[in-house]
C-alpha cells in the first residue's frame, strides 16, 4: 500500500507493522541523466519489493533531498546537512511508528546518504519505539556493485529500464568524454577530494554506455530479491533491545 495514494481509512485497515521509506537525492548525474535519478531508482526498488513480498507492506512517500553537497558545483543540485537529513528521516519513521508501522526499511539510492542512514537507524532502534535499518540498492546487486560509479553504467542501466525517456541518449558521448574512471583522488587510502567537481569534468564516474536496458532489468531483479529477503528478516526479527550488563 502506498500511503500517498491511499485514504486514511484504507491505511487504518492495513494489517502490517512493516514499512518501506525510499530516500534519494536531487543532484547532478552528468549531462545525460536527470537530477532525480537516486529518488527514482530507490522508489522503483521499494515498489517492486512491496509488490513481490508475500505479506502486506506500507510504502511511504520518498524523501527527495539528501546529503549531496559534494555535487554543489553542478547547477540544480540540492542538499541538506547530515544533521537535518537524519532528523527528517528519524521524525518520518517516528510518525510511521505512531500508526503501528514500527519496523521500517529505509530504501536508499544515494551514496552520500549511507553514513547518515547507518547512524540514524541505529539511533531509532536504540532510543525510539521503532526498529529501522537502511538498504542501499546498488550495494545489493552482486558483482555489479563494483561498477557503481556516478551517472555511470548502473544508474544509466536502471534509467534505461525504468524511464528511458529521461535518458538523453544524444549526450552519452559527452558524458563519457568528461567522466572520471573512479571516485576521488586517493593517496594512502585517503580520498583527497571532497567534491565530485575536483576529479570529474561533468560529474560522471564510469562509462554510462555500459549500462543497457537488459542490465537495468537484471539490476532491478537482483535489488528487489535482496530487499524482499531483508523485509522477511526484519518481519521475523526479535527487535527487543538486549538488557544492560
Amino acid at each position: 500500500m502506498h500511503l500517498a495514494d491511499a485514504t486514511w481509512t484504507d491505511v487504518d485497515d492495513c494489517d502490517t507493522d512493516l514499512a518501506l521509506l525510499p530516500v534519494g537525492s536531487t543532484e547532478q548525474h552528468g549531462p545525460h541523466a536527470p537530477l532525480g535519478t537516486d529518488t527514482l531508482t530507490a522508489t522503483a526498488v521499494a515498489d517492486a519489493a512491496a509488490e513481490a513480498y508475500d505479506e502486506e507492506v506500507v510504502v511511504a512517500p520518498a524523501i527527495p533531498v539528501g546529503v549531496a553537497e559534494e555535487h554543489r558545483q553542478f547547477t540544480g543540485t540540492l542538499w541538506v546537512s547530515p544533521e537535518t537529513f537524519r532528523d527528517y528521516v528519524r521524525e518520518t519513521v517516528q510518525s510511521l511508528a505512531h500508526h503501528g508501522f514500527d519496523r521500517v526499511v529505509v530504501v536508499n539510492g544515494h551514496g552520500g546518504n549511507v553514513d547518515a542512514l547507518r547512524e540514524v537507524t541505529g539511533t531509532i532502534s536504540r532510543h525510539d519505539d521503532a526498529y529501522a535499518v537502511a538498504f542501499t540498492w546498488f550495494e545489493s546487486v552482486g558483482e555489479h556493485s563494483s561498477d557503481m560509479g556516478h551517472g555511470g553504467p548502473l544508474e544509466t542501466a536502471m534509467l534505461r529500464h525504468l524511464a528511458p525517456e529521461l535518458v538523453q541518449e544524444d549526450r552519452l558521448d559527452e558524458a563519457r568524454e568528461g567522466a572520471a574512471d573512479g571516485w576521488g583522488e586517493w593517496v594512502s587510502r585517503v580520498n583527497l577530494a571532497h567534491d565530485s567537481a575536483e576529479f570529474s569534468e561533468n560529474g560522471v564516474v564510469g562509462d554510462p554506455a555500459e549500462g543497457d536496458t537488459e542490465r537495468g532489468e537484471e539490476l532491478l531483479t537482483l535489488a528487489t530479491a535482496s530487499l524482499v529477503k531483508l523485509l522477511d528478516a526484519v518481519a521475523k526479527r526479535d527487535v527487543r533491545r538486549p538488557d544492560h550488563r
